[in-house]
């Protein structure tokens, strides 16, 4: 591990003094339980670029047969296996002892919630894979039912009401964030004594907006991420190294069990 001034200990100081904490995540935390990034070395991308199309709204909107693919891959999906390991355990730590005022996450798969955070703290700024919804008339619905569908026979399953396109309740390239989640993501980090940020490389904004965001509010900024972040300047801390190992020592959990 990779560590610049000041130490774990000091670190943990900070949290044990903290009082509100907002966690940013990104998919460094859920590569730990098997979920390949897009554009890491083993990403889905990396390995595939057409798997790209998948992502984009455009290409999905008007190709049937990039919708047929996208329903193959998300039945292949690894959230539905994949299990929460001792970095997401250390987050609910931090929820349990009533310190965690926000978790901010970039990951789609639901792993947080999975670990044991309540949904109500839990801002996933990139939409979820557990839900599907209608295009057209925003109909929403859980997945694993339209995915019933699929492995029925639907190749490409319409909207129920409406006949329109579906997809997963997830932010596509091409589609607009939604104002009022990233709204209640920047007032959280504004709120923040402590701000850490968690397997990300802090490239995608606006929410990596957040990281100078908590900075400018007075808060001190922990950077944890495998690979160095445009904000590392200003952060109090930065660390390198595996995040189920970092972060439960930077929350001061001996031993942290994965569910």
């Amino acid at each position: 591990m990779i560590s610049l001034e000041p130490s774990i200990a000091s670190v943990r100081t900070w949290v044990e003094d903290a009082k509100h904490i907002v966690v940013l995540t990104g998919a460094g935390i859920s590569t730990e339980s098997g979920i390949p990034d897009f554009r890491g070395p083993q990403g889905v991308w990396t390995k595939d670029p057409q798997a790209e199309k998948l992502s984009n709204i455009h290409y999905y909107v008007a190709d049937p047969e990039i919708r047929k693919k996208s329903w193959q891959a998300r039945l292949a999906h690894p959230a539905w296996t994949a299990r929460p390991n001792a970095g997401h355990a250390a987050i609910v730590e931090l929820e349990r002892r009533g310190k965690l005022h926000a978790l901010i996450t970039q990951n789609i798969d639901g792993l947080h919630q999975k670990a044991g955070n309540s949904s109500e703290r839990v801002i996933e700024v990139h939409g979820t894979v557990h839900d599907v919804v209608c295009l057209s008339c925003g109909w929403k619905g859980p997945m694993q039912a339209t995915l019933d569908r699929v492995r029925s026979g639907e190749s490409d399953p319409p909207c129920g009401r409406c006949g329109g396109i579906l997809k997963s309740d997830t932010i596509s390239f091409g589609q607009a964030l939604v104002p009022g989640v990233i709204d209640r993501a920047m007032q959280a980090a504004a709120e923040a004594d402590l701000f850490i940020s968690v397997g990300t490389s802090l490239q995608v904004y606006p929410i990596a907006g957040a990281v100078p965001a908590a900075k400018n509010a007075g808060a001190r900024v922990v950077i944890l991420n495998a690979e160095a972040t445009p904000f590392d300047g200003i952060a109090h801390a930065v660390f390198r190294g595996a995040i189920g190992e970092v972060l439960p020592r930077i929350v001061g959990v001996a031993t942290v069990v994965s569910t």
